[in-house]
Formats: structure tokens, C-alpha cells, sequence
């Protein structure tokens, strides 16, 4: 290969490495996808069959990206008037009580549900080290005032239909075992669970069901038809979508609308929205 050949190469390689280096940085964080799936859930209520359930998770305000993005997000989809709103934990980025102001900012403009709107904690949400309860306390008091009741491991019954929360895995209240040991099988549920770990717990008491979650983002990065590098989970296989866990759970990651740092490739931010469906 001549000199000039070879230079003429490697600046289109260095150009193509520009041009993707800005699209993970500018373009995919914030090219959102809204995901359709079917949710069939045993005894659901005929009235509910057909309603729409919105998934948001892992919304991470903070100072690492411009959250006008989030507001942006919650106004499209409320404009699809979904019937049910979850969310599944990590609403902020802590570093110190900011946080909790500029949270209360986003959620002016939450998306909510027509008939309920419910929210678990996340690991971000326990502020240094996951184990400060009065930051747990200041953001569930937030999400409160927003209109989103949460679910620190308890459950709540709407027109037929109980959403069951579990605190935070990684938290300093996670106690499945105050709500799974009530647990009614008959009873058409969804569980809210922000880490996908606990699936592999012996806390379930029998529990057949859809289990959201978030935690992963889908590791951010991801190289085509090869897994994350990286996933803050212990199971491997826990990286995102739909998962059937074989014992009558389904697991679904869902891969966040925030993000920690202001990077994905081949990993878009996600709204998940289900219709409901009796199994």
C-alpha cells in the first residue's frame, strides 16, 4: 500500500471513530423507544383486559445529563393516555440533596396512570453507599407528592389488580418477606423490583407472575450479537427484555430512560408499554 494510501485510510477509520463516538454520546442517549408487549396475567378482571401499563425505569437525575430529556419523555407518553404507570426504581443520581430538588422539578411533569400510578426504590435512591433511610425518605416523599404511591414491601389492589413492591435489594429496608407471605395466588398481581437478582432469592411463596425491573440498563454498550461487558447483577443472563424463568415468572428488564453517564450504543433508552391480557 502507497503513503498516501494508507493515510487516506486511517483518516476515514479516525472519521468513522469520530462519527460513532458522537453518536454514543449525542445521538442514542436520547433516541428514545417506546416497546410494545402483551402482558397475559392469570385471573385478570375482564374490564382490565386490553388497558395499557406503563413501565419507566431508572430515570437518574442528577448532574450527569440534561433531564429536559426526561420531561420530553414523560410528555409523549402521556399522550397515550396509558391506564397504569410503574416505576421501577434509581429516580435520581445522588451526590447530595440537589438531587432531591431537581427530582421534584422533573416530576412536575410525572407521567401518570388513569387508574393508578405506582413506583418502587432503587439502590440511587439510598443516597453514600445505599444506606442513608432519610434520603430514601426525602425521594419517596417526592414521588408521593408527584402521584406515585410507593411500594416499600407492600401491595396495593386497583380495579381488580394488585401491584406488590419490593424494596431495594441493595437498600437498607429490603424486606420481601412482609408482602410475599401474604401473597394471594388467585389474585391477578405484578411485582415491582428494581434488581433482577432477587428472581433467584427463595422468596417468591409460590408467586406466578410478571416480576419489572430495571438496575441493568441493558449495560449502556453492548456489542452486536456479543452480551454487556458490563451488568451490575450477579446472574449474568439478567440483562434485559423479556425472560422466562421457568416456574410460571416472567422477568422483564426494562433498559432505563436515564442514564448514569451520558453513553449507549446499540442500547437505546426505553418507555416499556404493555396491554394487558388474561393469561
Amino acid at each position: 500500500m502507497k503513503r498516501r494510501q494508507f493515510i487516506q485510510g486511517m483518516s476515514g477509520l479516525a472519521g468513522l471513530g469520530a462519527l460513532a463516538g458522537i453518536y454514543t454520546w449525542q445521538v442514542e442517549p436520547f433516541w428514545l423507544e417506546f416497546v410494545k408487549k402483551k402482558m397475559p396475567i392469570r385471573t385478570l378482571p375482564d374490564d382490565l383486559v386490553g388497558k395499557t401499563l406503563m413501565q419507566v425505569s431508572d430515570i437518574h437525575v442528577g448532574n450527569r445529563f440534561d433531564w429536559q430529556f426526561l420531561i420530553d419523555s414523560f410528555q409523549k407518553a402521556q399522550e397515550l393516555n396509558p391506564d397504569f404507570v410503574v416505576y421501577t426504581g434509581d429516580y435520581v443520581s445522588y451526590e447530595n440533596e440537589q438531587q432531591v430538588d431537581q427530582l421534584q422539578k422533573v416530576l412536575k411533569h410525572a407521567l401518570t396512570g388513569t387508574i393508578g400510578t405506582f413506583g418502587v426504590l432503587g439502590n440511587h435512591d439510598y443516597g453514600d453507599n445505599w444506606a442513608e433511610d432519610s434520603v430514601a425518605d426525602a425521594i419517596s416523599d417526592v414521588l408521593q407528592q408527584a402521584g406515585i404511591k410507593v411500594l416499600r414491601n407492600e401491595q396495593r389492589t386497583t380495579e381488580g389488580l394488585s401491584f406488590i413492591g419490593l424494596d431495594d435489594y441493595w437498600g437498607t429496608n429490603f424486606q420481601p418477606d412482609r408482602v410475599m407471605t401474604k401473597h394471594d395466588q388467585q389474585q391477578a398481581s405484578v411485582v415491582l423490583c428494581h434488581n433482577p437478582d432477587v428472581c433467584d432469592l427463595d422468596v417468591w411463596n409460590g408467586y406466578q407472575g410478571w416480576i419489572l425491573s430495571g438496575h441493568t440498563h441493558g449495560g449502556q454498550c453492548k456489542p452486536p450479537f456479543l452480551p454487556p461487558p458490563m451488568l451490575p447483577v450477579s446472574n449474568r443472563r439478567y440483562t434485559a427484555g423479556e425472560i422466562d424463568l421457568n416456574d410460571g415468572r416472567t422477568l422483564y428488564i426494562n433498559r432505563a430512560l436515564g442514564h448514569l453517564w451520558q453513553v449507549r450504543f446499540n442500547v437505546r433508552p426505553e418507555i416499556t408499554v404493555f396491554e394487558l391480557d388474561r393469561a
